[in-house]
């Protein structure tokens, strides 16, 4: 985040008591940024803020995928930091199933808290990061916003949905100065979801976790896995003055995972 600002930003980071959220919260904080996080989780909620322990945090019980929850949150936020200028919204979950096993519930699960809870969210928060002058939405997309992946339709879908969101809510929001972007990363085994994906591959291939990790790093051009950091680096830099012409944008960090080809004996 750019020392030129005048003043520290107020923030609501969805899903922010674990993960990317909570990593984004606490770089925020030690920017001088007030922060809200929103969690669903009320004992995770509580261990974030035991962790975090600053005077600029703020800790609300969220649902996003209620409008009133979503509402009062953001009202919450105004009445305690006189405004909001910046939503992240991380809030997520995933599931994995072959097509044929995924019931309607399931489904409806993973794309009420993906999708539908990011646009209710940016809804909630539209008014107040207008009104700021200098509004940012990032929301956290993954590479399944972009590839599909086998026994992730549901979360393919909500992923890709969030870009879509993001480049129209980029233009309808432009002319008032809020910039939306979207940081799409690869698999993470740092937070609980990445964790999640792991242990599906120990179990679908036998292999330890550190030789899948190994095996993943191989594979990403940049030869290693990506951290928390990373993606949290990303996540600052749309916030930042300096990202203030980048709007609709939907940024791979993914060590050029999805921009390039391998071919074999081509190898530098």
């Amino acid at each position: 985040m750019s020392n030129s600002q005048t003043s520290p930003r107020r923030a609501l980071i969805t899903g922010g008591a674990s993960g990317f959220g909570l990593g984004i919260a606490e770089a925020m904080l030690a920017r001088g940024a007030q922060v809200a996080i929103g969690d669903i989780d009320p004992e995770r909620l509580q261990d974030a803020e035991r962790g975090l322990d600053s005077d600029n945090l703020l800790v609300i019980e969220l649902d996003v995928t209620s409008p009133k929850s979503t509402a009062a949150a953001v009202a919450a936020c105004e009445e305690r930091f006189g405004g909001l200028d910046t939503l992240v919204n991380s809030a997520g979950v995933i599931a994995f199933n072959p097509l044929e096993e995924i019931s309607e519930a399931e489904w409806d699960w993973v794309l009420d808290v993906d999708l539908k809870g990011t646009f209710l969210c940016c809804q909630a928060a539209a008014a107040l990061l207008c009104a700021s002058g200098r509004g940012r939405i990032v929301n956290i997309g993954s590479d399944a916003a972009k590839v599909g992946f086998p026994l992730l339709a549901h979360y393919c879908a909500a992923k890709f949905g969030v870009v879509g969101l993001t480049k129209v809510l980029a233009g309808e929001l432009a002319p008032r100065q809020v910039t939306v972007n979207c940081v799409c990363p690869v698999g993470v085994s740092g937070t609980g979801m990445g964790q999640a994906i792991l242990e599906l591959k120990t179990e679908a291939t036998g292999m330890q976790p550190q030789e899948i990790l190994a095996a993943t790093a191989a594979d990403i051009p940049l030869q290693r896995n990506p951290t928390v950091q990373d993606i949290v680096n990303a996540v600052l830099f749309f916030i930042s003055d300096e990202a203030a012409f980048l709007t609709g944008s939907a940024l791979d960090v993914d060590g050029g995972m999805l921009s390039t080809i391998p071919v074999p004996g081509m190898e530098v």
